[in-house]
């Protein structure tokens, strides 16, 4: 069976209800590319629109709608333990005004970043524009983070009398260092794509023109391709290798412990005979995640 790489975009229903009523259901579509070295097949992107409220026509607002059809798209691919098709997921937006926007905490309750930051696969987030609050919280659950150089993000709770309330206090501080993270957080102050990216808060930036960013769809989508492009070079490494590497890097702190466990479970694989084999041959391997 391919890959499948998963984009999950976050939808804004449009203001014209006879095209896209509000009360759209999640949509999706599969996207064939070109035959990867890992599959001797075709890999697959299936791209699923998780429909934004309807009050959140500017800035993808949270909404409970959003975390429960976030949530079931979550649980299918930790369902599938990192053994399915599915061995990369990027999160993205349709509406070019932002990624997603915070929203007060009883929207927040029981949101899925957790479960997302569990997941055993390369988790993406494609920012193209802005990402503040519960936003920028979202994308420091994925493993991943790219940005456009016209992106602004920030936790700007404090400025509003609350702290950051969905990880925000503790995966930015587990990223950036204390020091910058207690600085964007009292401060409350927004940042941008380059910047950003000089602080260590996504790990590609992708250059966004003026032009580009006047119009609608440019920018979002050069920064979705990256982010796919990402995705797909994951995915060229071997599926056990992947997960066990990532996993290994998850638990840092153990240090070695992690890092021998991983390792034996990934030097008696078939994957590991197929890569030394197709290197004697001087070609590309084909894994099977076994």
């Amino acid at each position: 069976m391919p890959p499948r790489v998963i984009a999950l975009t976050i939808f804004r229903p449009a203001r014209q209800t006879t095209i896209l009523p509000r009360a759209t259901s999640t949509l999706s579509f599969q996207i064939r590319t070109n035959t990867t070295a890992t599959t001797g097949g075709s890999s697959i992107i299936n791209i699923q629109q998780v429909p934004a409220p309807g009050s959140g026509y500017a800035r993808n607002a949270i909404s409970k709608e959003l975390l429960n059809t976030l949530r079931f798209q979550v649980d299918a691919i930790s369902a599938e333990q990192g053994n399915g098709p599915t061995r990369a997921l990027v999160l993205a937006s349709n509406a070019d005004s932002a990624f997603c926007a915070g929203a007060d905490l009883k929207e927040r309750k029981g949101m899925t970043k957790d479960e997302l930051e569990a997941l055993p696969i390369p988790t993406i987030s494609a920012v193209s524009s802005v990402a503040l609050g519960g936003g920028l919280e979202l994308a420091l659950s994925t493993h991943l983070r790219v940005f456009g150089s016209s992106s602004i993000v920030g936790l700007p709770e404090t400025r509003i009398a609350i702290i950051p309330g969905a990880g925000g206090t503790y995966r930015l501080p587990r990223l950036i260092g204390q020091s910058r993270a207690r600085d964007l957080i009292l401060t409350g102050r927004k940042v941008s794509g380059p910047e950003a990216y000089f602080l260590g808060l996504c790990d590609r930036l992708v250059e966004v023109t003026p032009e580009e960013e006047k119009q609608e769809g440019v920018a979002r989508n050069k920064i979705l391709h990256e982010s796919v492009k990402l995705a797909l070079d994951i995915c060229e490494g071997g599926p056990i290798a992947i997960k066990q590497a990532l996993q290994a890097v998850n638990q840092f702190e153990k240090v070695e412990e992690a890092e021998n466990a991983a390792y034996a479970s990934v030097v008696d694989t078939e994957d590991r005979l197929e890569a030394l084999q197709a290197f004697a041959e001087k070609r590309k391997p084909v894994y099977r995640g076994r």
